[in-house]
């Protein structure tokens, strides 16, 4: 579906000094440890500046991963407002066929309250323990995993309480997360079309998985930066955001990077400035009511700190002063954003080649088990359990093929003997870096950053039934 663009401005007019974003964006290009995707910056309900990094564009969903969480918790307000769920039922109470099965007092003490503010009495993550306890049913592994306090007391940064959430949601409504939010959040503030990995047990994930534009996130902002309003209209309950953005229990001690011990609200994390809701490897939507702003972030970095600490250094101090003749020079810029292709030369063969893993491959990519490259120098095929996915490269810049997994490819040959190859799987924050050697034809692969999900190249994509 289309939807009405989000009013734009300048950032002059908007009180925002052009100079601090170029700043920002000088920083984030320049540290080694972060790679940019896009960046939108609202200011009074207006978009005044934003860019994606080419091969990355702004109609392209990208995996959220726990950013997905405040999409679930604006779910559960719906649900509350309709009388489908309480915050203060004990979860037990949505799921009677374990009932025989959850013994401890207090898994069974725990409320529907206390998974949505990741407070259930674990003193730590559950994701594997649940899974290793039940892998069918992960609701009940984690039920029938004992707290180590009671629920309320304790917080702890957990997939399960999140999982079991949108499980409960799933249930108490009849449809899917994306099915149900359609008509009451995406359609009403103008998200389009999105997708929400499921598991085994065909519910959608909650706690991560959902693929959505850098829009989408920035709309998300606006609508809690609102008070739950949109275009003057009441879109969420008097009241929630309130509830969802302050502190319910402290969220961590020293040891956690300064930004992630502030607290935790319903899915959102308290920061120095605002709050947020984030996910992993640096998406980001962070909603700023004392500057009346919301920055949307998506990209690649295990430094999700770093990227917080350039956006307080350098955008914080641009609200509220103006440099008018930045302007059009930050506009000309983020027109212009790309990432740096990998080097290398694009050279024909004699014919086709297949590579072999080398040394029998590695345990990031045990399923690919070829890469092939065409006789023209302008094909690489990944062979992949099996599965083929075919790819352009060659030339300048970014090569982006749309097919089953859209992808870009930069690179060529760095030698007479050696191509390298830089995969970006366009739906992900994900990077395959590829070598391969004419000199004895294997390959070496490795992920940049390593995928949560799965670690197939043929899965990095959103699923293409569900928005």
């Amino acid at each position: 579906m289309s939807a009405r663009p989000l009013p734009t401005s300048t950032p002059s007019a908007e009180g925002v000094d052009a100079s601090g974003v170029h700043a920002l964006l000088d920083a984030l290009e320049t540290s080694p440890d972060i790679e940019p995707h896009s960046l939108m910056i609202l200011r009074h309900g207006k978009v005044v500046a934003s860019g994606w990094w080419a091969p990355y564009t702004a109609d392209r969903r990208h995996l959220l991963y726990s950013l997905s969480k405040s999409f679930t918790a604006t779910a559960a307000a719906f649900a509350v407002a309709e009388g489908l769920l309480r915050l203060d039922d004990p979860v037990i109470s949505y799921f009677p066929e374990f009932d025989a099965d959850i013994t401890d007092p207090r898994s069974r003490a725990m409320l529907v309250r206390h998974i949505t503010t990741m407070a259930s009495g674990h003193a730590a993550e559950t994701h594997e323990r649940a899974l290793e306890t039940d892998r069918e049913e992960p609701v009940r592994g984690f039920l029938l995993l004992p707290p180590d306090g009671d629920p309320g007391t304790v917080f702890a940064y957990n997939q399960p309480t999140t999982y079991t959430l949108a499980a409960i949601l799933q249930r108490v409504t009849g449809q899917s997360l994306t099915d149900y939010l359609r008509p009451r959040l995406f359609d009403p503030i103008g998200i389009g079309d999105v997708a929400w990995l499921a598991g085994r047990t065909g519910r959608q994930l909650g706690y991560s998985g959902l693929h959505a534009t850098t829009d989408a996130i920035a709309r998300l902002g606006l609508l809690y930066l609102q008070g739950g309003t949109w275009n003057g209209e009441r879109v969420l309950p008097e009241g929630w955001v309130e509830e969802a953005t302050r502190s319910h229990l402290a969220s961590g001690d020293e040891t956690w990077s300064a930004d992630w011990r502030l607290g935790y609200g319903y899915q959102f994390w308290m920061s120095r400035y605002g709050y947020r809701g984030d996910g992993a490897y640096g998406q980001y939507c962070l909603v700023l009511p004392e500057q009346d702003a919301v920055v949307a972030i998506t990209g690649a970095t295990d430094q999700m700190q770093a990227v917080l600490d350039l956006v307080w250094r350098h955008l914080i101090p641009a609200f509220g002063r103006t440099t008018p003749q930045a302007d059009a020079s930050l506009a000309e810029r983020t027109a212009g954003l790309a990432l740096p292709p990998a080097a290398g030369k694009p050279a024909a063969l004699e014919t086709a080649v297949a590579f072999t893993p080398y040394d029998g491959g590695g345990a990031e990519l045990a399923k690919l088990t070829a890469v092939e490259v065409d006789a023209a120098g302008r094909r690489v095929t990944f062979v992949e359990d099996g599965h083929r996915l075919e790819l352009g490269f060659g030339e300048p810049g970014w090569t982006v093929t749309e097919g089953p997994v859209p992808a870009a490819v930069s690179g060529g040959w760095t030698d007479e003997h050696t191509l390298v190859l830089d995969v970006a799987l366009l739906e992900t924050p994900h990077h395959v870096e590829v070598t391969c050697s004419l000199t004895d034809r294997t390959f070496t692969a490795k992920w940049r950053t390593r995928p949560l999900h799965s670690s197939r190249i043929l899965a990095m994509r959103a699923p293409r039934d569900s928005g």
